[in-house]
């Protein structure tokens, strides 16, 4: 071989290589561009539209937390709001975030509860405490009748909830009781017992039925933590990525909450291994006619096992 012929194909390999690095550039760039494009659109969504302080929680506290990688404990508000009704908590659960042991427990407060609303100055359902006074007055009165400091709370729009299971693609869950539902999201709907896949109505149906249920609102909320549990996991995982633009839209009108995009940035990056041991428990009591209305009557032992379980 001439050496001319040497050296044009060993400047043809080198400028191969060189397009194959800019091509190489290029693509890293446009993932920059992207992951930045995704952080950023979340920040504005989380900042802008989402974040809302309250003034029974001090954030500064829960923060400090975070950084020295403590047990948090989230009050998840599960609220039906309709124009002009300022809506009920018919889902009541405490998040509570243990990273010393990468663990979730989620505990159930059913609606029925009785309690002093605090900041009312009566005693009735617990749920009316959101109805009356908004996130602030349900946050005392949880924290007062289960003696315990809560750190965020998350309040979600029932109606969203089925955009945001679509948003994440549909949730899995273990379904303990078929039946058909008759209700007015997913009429006709038959949800058959085992695994079943659920789309954001069927979800919403899921979540939603009660007379059919033998154990009433106590099998409603289990299947609320099911779904609630669902979709922690789906968020969480990586596919999840492609899906932030429509999730962030969902998010951004119907979730209020007391973090803030640092919060929420922080807590995924301290705590992502808890969601692998996921815990649920519900509040047990007795059924009591009190002035003609139905309430759940919870002992002082079982309020303190409760107490002992969050603040473990």
């Amino acid at each position: 071989m001439s050496k001319s012929r040497l050296t044009n194909k060993k400047t043809k390999k080198r400028k191969g290589l060189r397009i194959a690095l800019i091509i190489f550039i290029l693509l890293l760039l446009g993932i920059v561009a992207f992951l930045f494009s995704i952080w950023w659109n979340a920040k504005q969504t989380v900042d802008d539209e989402i974040h809302q302080g309250i003034d029974s929680i001090d954030t500064t506290v829960a923060k400090d937390k975070i950084n020295k990688g403590e047990s948090l404990n989230v009050l998840l508000l599960g609220v039906d709001e309709r124009k002009n009704d300022s809506g009920r908590s018919d889902a009541l659960m405490i998040l509570s975030i243990h990273p010393d042991d990468d663990s979730i427990q989620i505990i159930s407060i059913p609606r029925d509860t009785r309690a002093e609303i605090v900041g009312n100055g009566t005693t009735e359902k617990i749920n009316h405490a959101y109805a009356k006074g908004g996130a602030n007055m349900a946050v005392d009165t949880v924290e007062k009748f289960l003696n315990i400091e809560l750190d965020y709370y998350v309040k979600v729009n029932m109606e969203g909830l089925e955009g945001l299971v679509d948003a994440v693609g549909g949730v899995t869950v273990q379904n303990e009781l078929a039946w058909v539902d008759s209700g007015y999201y997913k009429k006709g709907y038959a949800y058959k017992e085992g695994e079943i896949h659920l789309d954001g109505a069927q979800a919403l149906g899921y979540v939603r039925m009660r007379k059919q249920d033998p154990e009433g609102d106590f099998g409603r909320t289990k299947r609320q933590r099911k779904v609630i549990e669902a979709i922690i996991n789906e968020g969480a995982s990586f596919g999840s990525v492609t899906k932030i633009s429509d999730i962030l839209d969902v998010l951004g009108t119907n979730v209020e909450t007391n973090m803030d995009f640092t919060d929420m940035q922080n807590l995924f990056l301290n705590y992502r291994n808890t969601r692998k041991n996921i815990n649920t428990y519900m509040l047990e009591g007795q059924a009591q006619i009190i002035d003609r209305v139905n309430y759940l009557i919870v002992s002082e032992e079982e309020i303190n096992k409760v107490h002992d379980m969050i603040t473990k």
